[in-house]
């Protein structure tokens, strides 16, 4: 078991019941399996490509809870909200599969997906390779890797082991360090997530302090926070290439009319 990094956090106790559960499961899938399963998985769509449309591009988050909202959506029916959120302009999908904190399931994942034609990222707390097998056995195309859990090795062996899968993982930070980290690391997809992880506040202005320090054949995320028009416009201005949007949407009653108004009630290349 490869162990994550304590943070000092509320991830601290998400982690420590990612820990507990990724034991009990590899007992009972083991790795081996796993690796079958990933022969069987549907073959992969290519995340990053999407990422570089022409255009504002939103990658639209399934998220049943937080663990500071408590419940966002319920009830939550991923293939409805993967359907018309691809109708209203996304170009992919996060999927959170955590189950303790946020309500979800890799059975989530499986359903979005299977009701869209564009590329899912899993959104988890991923530390262990054999995580990384049970993603792209569950049909991802992508998977979240959170620096400040992470030790150097381990963030590069993750790196590692995605691609040779077939998927590029989105690498996130939080401060500059940890940019500086991901970069060493290889990462090729950087998201900087605007949420403090100490006190939970999320300030916007964090992607357009980082934005400068990404490399440009690197593809830009920001990830957290964004409400409106207006701030996707500055942000996409900044040097962006993306923007993963989840609480704003499943807030809603309509998240896919919410949508197409975060894109400014146009089509997404408009």
């Amino acid at each position: 078991m490869t162990i994550p990094t304590a943070t000092g956090t509320v991830l601290d106790r998400i982690l420590e019941a990612r820990i507990r559960e990724v034991e009990h499961r590899k007992k009972v899938l083991p790795e081996t399996a796993l690796k079958y399963g990933v022969k069987a998985a549907t073959p992969l769509r290519d995340f990053s490509a999407a990422l570089l449309r022409p255009g504002i591009n939103v990658i639209a988050e399934l998220k049943p809870a937080s663990p500071s909202r408590g419940v966002i959506r319920d009830p939550f029916d991923p293939i409805e909200l993967g359907t018309s959120l691809e109708a209203a302009g996304a170009v992919a999908l996060s999927v959170l599969t955590e189950g303790e904190f946020f309500r979800g399931s890799l059975k989530n994942l499986r359903d979005a997906r299977k009701s869209v034609q564009l590329p899912v990222l899993r959104k988890d707390f991923i530390f262990d390779p054999w995580q990384v097998w049970e993603t792209r056995a569950n049909d991802a195309d992508s998977f979240l890797l959170i620096v400040a859990t992470l030790r150097d090795a381990q963030l590069t062996e993750l790196i590692r082991l995605g691609r040779e899968l077939g998927m590029e993982p989105v690498v996130e930070v939080h401060t500059r360090e940890e940019l500086v980290r991901a970069l060493t690391a290889g990462a090729k997809i950087v998201g900087v997530n605007n949420r403090n992880l100490k006190t939970l506040d999320v300030r916007v202005e964090t992607s357009f302090e980082l934005i400068d320090q990404i490399p440009e054949d690197c593809i830009a995320v920001s990830e957290s926070g964004i409400r409106t028009f207006g701030e996707l416009a500055k942000l996409r201005e900044a040097g962006f290439d993306a923007f993963l949007v989840g609480t704003r949407l499943m807030l809603t009653p309509d998240p896919a009319g919410a949508l197409t108004d975060l894109l400014g009630g146009k089509s997404r290349g408009a």
